[in-house]
């Protein structure tokens, strides 16, 4: 199966958006090699800014330009992102309402070997508290190029979650992205399993598995998640009355969190996470931090088995 990093798929992105919307300009905090900016960089020299090594100046011109009119994308690392510029996010974007897409790469434990500094894990977290902020997790290469043009034509700030290793591609390109809503990528009856990033992938090999054994499995992918699609994952709920989540994040904040949230005020049934069990990572492969860290194929399985074990005691 072809692979491609998200990253790598934002990049191109850009160039497209850039030649239909004139409007459009980027920012990068000196990482345009990493972040994929660079090849916006390349086609629109006048529309491209290079704050340097500085996240808060980031974010900030970011908002300004927006507030001139721009379509401003901004991109660095997500834990540089998150972390460094929350303040200038949260007062001159969020609560503004500003046109400022955060395109942040390198995304969760697959960074790899430049370790725990550099592993953004609770970014999801920090981005779902904000008012006005939308929260976006694409699945692949295909689906980041559809979630970059959506956010450019959605009115308000957008926070694009990006990763920096290759990853399977799932979709064709009449594949059907929409901000606010989830995709059932496979029915199943016994149990849900829903993922975004990365997770996608791994949730659509557990089903595979799964089938095999017997056990019918949904699998849902929910790349946005703010605004969710409440009506999609209550209908799993009813439907299947197990529930199973994986992210590549920690499992406080995420993806988890979120539909516990919904399903606990519409239609409460038993919900198992899979994901960072509220540590920081270190440094390692990615293949390894996965497995290390209970992110693969065997952990939603038995995830599956636990929460189906429960629906039925």
């Amino acid at each position: 199966m072809e692979k491609v990093a998200t990253r790598d798929a934002y990049g191109k992105a850009l160039v497209k958006l850039g030649e239909q919307m004139p409007q459009v300009v980027v920012l990068d905090a000196d990482l345009s090699k990493s972040t994929k900016t660079h090849d916006f960089k390349k086609v629109f020299p006048e529309r491209f800014i290079n704050v340097g090594i500085a996240e808060q100046n980031l974010l900030g011109i970011a908002a300004g330009m927006a507030a001139s009119g721009k379509i401003a994308f901004a991109s660095t690392f997500a834990v540089f992102a998150t972390g460094r510029a929350f303040e200038q996010i949260r007062n001159s974007i969020a609560y503004t309402e500003l046109n400022v897409k955060i395109a942040a790469t390198h995304a969760g434990l697959t960074v790899g070997e430049d370790g725990a500094s550099h592993q953004a894990i609770v970014d999801i977290a920090v981005m779902r508290a904000l008012p006005n902020m939308t929260v976006i997790v694409p699945a692949d290469g295909t689906e980041t190029e559809k979630a970059v043009f959506a956010a450019a034509t959605h009115d308000g700030p957008v926070y694009i979650r990006l990763g920096r290793a290759p990853v399977p591609v799932l979709f064709g390109e009449d594949y059907k992205f929409q901000i606010g809503k989830a995709v059932v990528l496979r029915d199943g009856k016994d149990v849900s399993l829903l993922a975004c990033g990365i997770m996608v992938n791994e949730a659509m090999k557990a089903a595979e598995e799964l089938a095999r054994e017997g056990v019918s499995a949904r699998v849902i992918n929910v790349s946005t998640l703010k605004p969710m699609d409440k009506d999609t994952i209550i209908k799993a709920a009813l439907e299947t009355r197990a529930l199973v989540t994986a992210e590549e994040h920690n499992i406080i904040g995420g993806l988890g969190s979120a539909v516990a949230e919904v399903i606990v005020e519409n239609a409460p049934v038993p919900l198992e996470r899979v994901g960072v069990r509220d540590t920081f990572g270190e440094s390692g492969k990615p293949e390894e931090l996965l497995e290390k860290y209970g992110l693969t194929v065997k952990d939603i399985k038995e995830a599956a088995y636990k929460v189906i074990k429960r629906k039925k005691g």
